[in-house]
């Protein structure tokens, strides 16, 4: 004999006025994060979305659920991005591309690069986000390396780390030119001519 699934074994469908609570936060603090930072009160977000603090913690138990809800699509795009730069003819040129993306999706959002590298030692849903970012730049260091592009010591973190700084120092202003500065940190990571 089978058993039935019980009625609350099954999750139920959120209510339409939860979902556009939770559409109208996540646009907010879209907004919001792009106006101020990715620090910007929470209350500010919930003022902004026209809901109670309470609903935004109900939607978001904590900081790291809703800037990941911002960015998670973005983040989604990196991944499949890297993906089909995996299949490049310049597998230095594809990382270098795939750097940039990731850089202007940390710039896009004031405070987000500091978010972002907090989060990759963590855990909760935006170290999901960053987990999945490092295993699709993870993918490509290794095919650059592979080819002899890189040097054989270079490690995916290393290269999120620089990447990060050059998203950090566009961020405070301190650099206009982000691609100057990955063009400098992606030579640097090259294997030298006869090496």
């Amino acid at each position: 004999m089978t058993a039935t699934p019980r009625a609350v074994d099954r999750p139920r469908p959120r209510r339409a006025d939860a979902r556009r609570n939770r559409a109208r936060l996540v646009e907010a603090a879209r907004t919001a994060f792009a106006e101020a930072g990715a620090d910007v009160p929470l209350e500010e977000v919930a003022r902004r979305a026209g809901v109670g603090i309470g609903t935004l913690y109900r939607h978001f138990p904590c900081r790291d659920d809703l800037i990941e809800a911002v960015v998670g699509d973005r983040v989604d795009e990196l991944v499949a991005e890297a993906e089909e730069l995996l299949g490049a003819d310049d597998p230095v040129g594809a990382l270098r591309r795939w750097l940039r993306a990731a850089v202007d999706l940390a710039v896009g959002y004031r405070g987000l690069a500091a978010s972002l590298v907090a989060a990759a030692q963590g855990e909760g849903r935006l170290s999901e986000a960053c987990r999945r970012q490092e295993a699709a730049a993870d993918a490509l260091v290794a095919r650059a390396r592979e080819v002899g592009g890189l040097r054989a010591d270079v490690t995916t973190a290393e290269v999120l780390g620089l990447a990060s700084a050059v998203a950090w120092l566009v961020e405070q202003g301190r650099a206009t030119d982000p691609d100057r500065l990955l063009d400098l940190v992606v030579d640097g990571l090259r294997r030298p001519a006869g090496g």
